[in-house]
């Protein structure tokens, strides 16, 4: 399984918690050194606690189920 795939499964566990609060967050790519570039969407964008959201809540899943990962950020 290639990278993409295993961060599309663990963003589908992390998934619940954002729209349980109205938001989302989509993949939009993973560069050559296994960081990751998502959009958060719905009520977490623009939210004030988006960064705490993505670093302390989608990182951290995303490192702990895929290793690979180096970091996560977001783009507008």
């Amino acid at each position: 399984m290639e990278i993409k795939e295993k961060i599309e499964k663990a963003l589908e566990k992390i998934r619940p918690a954002l729209q349980g609060d109205g938001g989302n967050v989509k993949l939009i790519k993973v560069d050559d050194d296994n960081k990751v570039f998502v959009k958060l969407t719905g009520a977490c964008n623009g939210c004030p606690f988006a960064t705490m959201t993505l670093k302390y809540s989608i990182e951290k899943k995303l490192k702990e189920q895929v290793p690979e990962v180096t970091a996560v950020e977001a783009v507008n």
